[in-house]
């Protein structure tokens, strides 16, 4: 029992301090503590290289070789990237609801004085601006003698921005005064799926988002792998990376939290359900 209990936590630890990075940058716009920023980023990376385990590795290295021996292991390499979507996908799933949301009510203690649309802003502003940290954190790595295995340092920052980004989602909710019903699981859910649709929230049945090949999971699939592509960029040789990534990620998060402010104020519409969505999100994931 006690072993199965602690493979749990093990299994859902990333989650945990991608939430925290998420939560404390997010809050702030910048991290108060930078060594304590590379810190908690170093340790999710080394939960993620346990997590994902040997087999992701391999098949990412295989990638990263000659063109020879890259199409000779493109199976393994394929396989490999699977398995780091599917984990990343569960890891998504288990950090929603550990992320600190501020409600109306908060939101409007804090930023005194200000309109709902002004609010709105400086929850985008620092959203972005927390991602941006987050690239140029992750691509100092790149300068460095040693650095976590690949792809861990690509889980980490994929985990850390979508935190980051779930919860500038929720925030804006909140914000508008239209936030998710349910409870913290069930508007955790809803979250994710209009950050995976890049639209206001939707009600998602219960266990939805874990069902393999339902519109909503594939969606999911998507934007982590859009994600995931853009996190690589971090890694450019010395200093390169570090530009990019920051500048990437506050580009994407800014962009993300305009869209679901133009759709929350396009629609004083009911809520429809996570899977009789039809069409595409206002911005294609995969860009």
């Amino acid at each position: 029992m006690a072993s199965a209990e602690n493979e749990h936590v093990e299994e859902t630890e990333a989650a945990r301090k991608a939430a925290e990075v998420a939560v404390e940058l997010s809050e702030t716009g910048q991290p108060t503590d930078r060594r304590r920023l590379m810190r908690a980023l170093n340790g999710l990376s080394r939960s993620a290289g346990r997590a994902i385990g040997r087999g992701a590795g391999i098949g990412a290295n295989v990638a990263r070789r000659g063109a020879s021996t890259a199409r000779r292991g493109a199976g393994t390499a394929s396989r490999g990237a699977a398995s780091l979507l599917t984990w990343l996908t569960a890891q998504v799933v288990a950090m929603g609801p550990r992320l600190r949301i501020r409600d109306q009510a908060a939101l409007r203690a804090q930023f005194p004085g200000r309109s709902d649309e002004e609010i709105a802003e400086l929850l985008i502003d620092r959203a972005a601006r927390a991602a941006a940290t987050v690239g140029g954190a992750t691509g100092a790595w790149a300068a460095l003698p040693t650095i976590p295995a690949f792809p861990a340092e690509v889980a980490a920052e994929t985990l850390a921005v979508v935190g980051i980004e779930l919860k500038l989602v929720a925030e804006l909710h909140e914000a508008y005064g239209t936030p998710a019903p349910g409870n913290a699981a069930e508007r955790a859910r809803s979250y994710l799926a209009a950050w995976a649709h890049r639209r206001g929230v939707f009600v998602v049945p219960s266990g939805l988002l874990l069902v393999t090949g339902s519109p909503l999971a594939r969606q999911l699939r998507r934007r982590l792998a859009a994600r995931v592509r853009r996190s690589t960029f971090s890694l450019s040789p010395l200093f390169t990376g570090a530009f990019a990534g920051a500048v990437l990620n506050r580009r994407e998060t800014r962009k993300l939290g305009r869209d679901i402010v133009d759709d929350l104020k396009k629609r004083g519409l009911p809520m429809v359900r996570g899977d009789a969505i039809t069409g595409p999100p206002p911005t294609d994931p995969r860009d």
